[in-house]
């Protein structure tokens, strides 16, 4: 496992491990249930502070990118990518509440796209 934190980014510490442990994941590089570093271990290799890392595997966890197993330690979670499930729970709670908020979908995806910072919404496949 390949991980760097560079000190110069304005990203936090925990963020900067965070996202490319998720991007190892998905890239493949970690694969479901291979054992991450014990975060006392993986503080000393990268100079940081236990609870810098122990805040990365906290944020983890809840994603459901990682389980931890209590002593045994924390592993790569099962189940296929994690992020892919949060992203459409996240898109299924917006359509719900679009619908009961009755608006159009049109401009739901006008709303969506501009959150993301995109300058246009995507057009619509009618």
């Amino acid at each position: 496992m390949d991980l760097r934190v560079t000190p110069d980014d304005p990203t936090p510490a925990f963020e900067q491990l965070r996202r490319q442990i998720v991007q190892q994941v998905r890239a493949g590089a970690l694969t479901p249930g291979e054992r991450l570093p014990p975060v006392r271990r993986l503080a000393d290799e990268l100079g940081l502070a236990v609870n810098t890392v122990a805040r990365t595997y906290r944020e983890l966890e809840h994603d459901g990118v990682v389980e931890t197993r209590g002593r045994h330690g924390t592993f790569v979670a099962h189940g296929g990518d994690a992020t892919q499930r949060a992203a459409a729970a996240a898109a299924e709670e917006y359509a719900a509440r679009i619908r009961r908020l009755e608006l159009d979908p049109e401009q739901a995806l006008e709303l969506a796209a501009r959150a993301l910072g995109l300058t246009t919404a995507p057009e619509s496949r009618a």
